[in-house]
């Protein structure tokens, strides 16, 4: 099982190898990242920091940058020496400067890592510790720069660029030799023109010593890592969805993007997605949410069949959601290896349509490494640049703009030194305040506030209702005509003869239902129900990562009188049957309202026991197919209709697990007149999108 960094192999080898030459170590491997930044919306001022964590760090901690699990090592220079007027020499002399000066930071760990330095931990054990440069964490143009190997080619295997579209499920990868770099770096002083013969032997470039060559331990190959943000989203996900709006017409990509029913984590790319630009990784994301209902039935070229592509979308997307697991075994190991797989055996139909003729892309190629880094370094969640991103705005472009723009980085590092003297001041004044008033044991308080008598508890972890209605007093009309519940009243009295009569059959409870009176003519109205989704890999299971909501509300007009439309979104509906993980004993449904009894109705239709609080009137869709369909591996269904009526019914909210949203089925062309807010009445079938977020694909599928 991998993790945490410690599951890898890396540290187990690592340590066996350090304690082998001194006995008694405890390694601490080093994690480095850079990435250069703008600073300034315009211009071309920028900065280029160097940041340092260490694995020891729990990755909970280490991907919060709020937690302060990252330090400034430095800033290296930006400059483009743009006095040296020939470009091969010029690149040459960055690529020097940059190893130069990372060579002179991290200048500490080559002895640090050889003999060792006493630490105190935080249990006050003292240990001998060695830091040793386990990771660097980068875009592709860093970790060429890093690994010293030629722009286009990969920096972890000895792959040249006219081979990186190639895949070979048998082959193993090698990285590329260590050992052979090292000699070849070893020959500087017998001549420039040795030196330079040596490396491009090697197949690297002629850069005079390396910031990691005579670090402990280290193999610069392996410790290059996969990057979800710039690998998957920024580059190869970008590329999809380039060829996609080129082969399929960028007018129907754009129109079904404004037609997609919403979601609480869904966004609607109202003006479509073929103009945008400076597209950012969070909006490639939103985008993947929806890129497989964008293709579905699509029309091609030449009258090419769509399945392909459908198989070569899905498999992608499959890759990208395994790829980000928190938590991986070798079973989902060979899921994500299948998925690279089925990729590369339908990527043919790019060919087909024109638009590639090869696939050498360094970044599609780098999704071969992510299983060994996996394997030796845990998941790839302990290695993103979305963190560095993130510590960008607070180490390089705030701190910029507390300067006067002159000189400006001793005025950044005095502005960071005294800004983290105050979080320190203030992290000591509130662990002392805790410390004062600290809160009595559970025990030791008295439970003073009772249940409501006449409603049903409702301690369901996750599930989160609001403590008044929406709207107090809805009449039953509005809920009929405004809300879409066309069989309220039949509903309620089925619910009212089946929770008082569970052993019923279906025919008794439709007999019994027609001698049910309504006593109330309006019901206190909520619009939305919210929910915190455990997440499911960890093993403790005591975390909620994702919040998620369903919307349920007719349409309005807003402050300005613009008219806002009805929503009323789809759920997965627990049949009394299902499990934490998979789609058995589980069911489509579109929530048309959610509702409470008043306690004077309770006691009147209810007198043996309450039901629960929140109630839920739904419409169902079919029932999930025992296999789903295969090209796009999706489940479809359809409305429920018994004599040409929506089959509905009324249900305790606790049945729901979750928000589900529904792709649905286009056709060869979307019909114009489809809209977001319609979609879910104008369409006959539907398809349920597994990548709404990692929790809807980690349980669902």
């Amino acid at each position: 099982m991998y993790f945490d960094m410690h599951t890898g192999k890396w540290w187990w080898n690592t340590q066996k190898a350090v304690e082998y030459n001194t006995p008694g170590a405890t390694i601490i491997p080093v994690i480095i990242s850079s990435d250069k930044t703008q600073v300034t919306l315009f211009g071309n001022k920028s900065a280029y920091p160097i940041y340092m964590t260490i694995g020891n760090l729990p990755k909970e901690i280490r991907r919060k940058p709020s937690q302060g699990g990252h330090v400034l090592l430095g800033y290296l220079p930006t400059t483009r020496l743009v006095h040296i007027t020939n470009k091969a020499a010029r690149r040459r002399t960055l690529a020097n400067l940059f190893h130069s000066c990372v060579r002179r930071i991290l200048h500490p760990l080559k002895q640090a890592g050889q003999v060792g330095l006493a630490m105190v931990s935080s249990d006050g054990v003292w240990r001998r510790c060695h830091p040793i440069f386990a990771t660097f964490v980068g875009d592709y143009p860093e970790q060429v720069l890093v690994a010293g190997t030629k722009y286009g080619d990969c920096p972890k295997c000895p792959v040249g660029h006219d081979g990186l579209g190639d895949y070979d499920e048998d082959d193993e990868y090698q990285l590329r030799s260590m050992d052979g770099s090292l000699d070849a770096l070893a020959t500087l002083a017998d001549g420039p023109d040795v030196f330079v013969k040596a490396c491009k032997t090697a197949g690297i470039k002629p850069i005079q010593q390396p910031f990691w060559e005579e670090l402990p331990y280290v193999n610069i190959y392996q410790a290059i890592t996969p990057d979800n943000l710039h690998q998957m989203y920024q580059g190869v996900m970008k590329h999809i969805i380039a060829w996609i709006t080129s082969a399929c017409s960028a007018a129907e990509i754009d129109a079904r993007c404004r037609r997609f029913p919403p979601n609480h984590g869904i966004r609607i790319f109202q003006k479509g997605i073929s103009t945008l630009s400076r597209v950012t990784g969070r909006e490639h994301a939103q985008m993947c949410q929806l890129l497989l209902g964008l293709v579905l039935d699509i029309r091609l070229p030449n009258h090419v069949s769509s399945a392909t592509l459908v198989r070569a979308i899905r498999a992608l997307l499959d890759f990208l959601y395994l790829a980000q697991y928190p938590v991986h075994t070798d079973h989902t190991l060979d899921h994500l290896r299948d998925a690279l797989r089925r990729f590369h055996d339908s990527k043919h139909i790019f060919v087909e349509l024109g638009i590639r003729d090869q696939f050498n892309i360094p970044k599609l190629h780098a999704l071969i490494h992510y299983f060994l880094s996996i394997q030796l370094f845990g998941t790839t969640d302990n290695y993103n640049t979305e963190y560095t991103e993130r510590l960008h705005i607070d180490l390089a472009k705030d701190a910029y703009r507390a300067t006067n723009r002159k000189d400006e980085y001793p005025q950044m590092t005095a502005w960071l030194e005294r800004r983290e003297k105050v979080l320190r001041h203030a992290k000591y004044i509130e662990w002392c305040l805790a410390r004062r008033f600290r809160t009595p044991a559970p025990s030791q308080l008295q439970l003073t506030a009772l249940d409501p008598p006449m409603y049903a508890r409702e301690d369901v972890p996750g599930l989160r209702m609001a403590k008044h209605p929406t709207l107090r007093a809805v009449p039953l009309a509005a809920i009929r005509q405004d809300y879409g519940a066309r069989f309220f009243s039949d509903a309620f009295a089925r619910f009212v003869v089946q929770f008082n009569n569970p052993r019923f059959s279906a025919q008794q409870v439709e007999d019994a239902s027609g001698d049910i009176f309504l006593p109330f003519q309006t019901l206190p109205v909520y619009h939305k129900i919210k929910f915190l989704h455990a997440d499911v890999s960890r093993l403790d299971g005591a975390s909620f990562t994702s919040s998620d909501a369903v919307h349920v509300r007719p349409g309005r007009s807003d402050k300005r009188g613009r008219p806002v439309p009805s929503r009323f979104d789809t759920v997965l509906v627990n049949l009394g049957s299902g499990n934490e993980f998979g789609l058995s004993g589980y069911r489509v449904a579109q929530v048309r309202v959610v509702f409470s009894l008043p306690p004077r109705v309770i006691s009147l239709l209810f007198p043996r026991r309450p039901p629960p609080q929140h109630l839920a009137y739904i419409e169902w869709f079919t029932p999930f197919t025992s296999s789903p369909e295969p090209s796009s591996r999706l489940f479809k269904v359809s409305r429920s209709l018994r004599n040409h009526d929506r089959l509905a019914s009324i249900i305790p909210v606790l049945q729901i697990r979750r928000s589900i949203h529904l792709y649905p089925k286009w056709g060869p062309t979307v019909p114009r007149e489809w809209t977001s807010s319609t979609v879910l009445d104008e369409a006959t079938m539907f398809y349920v999108n597994p990548f709404l977020d990692r929790h809807s694909y980690m349980t669902q599928f």
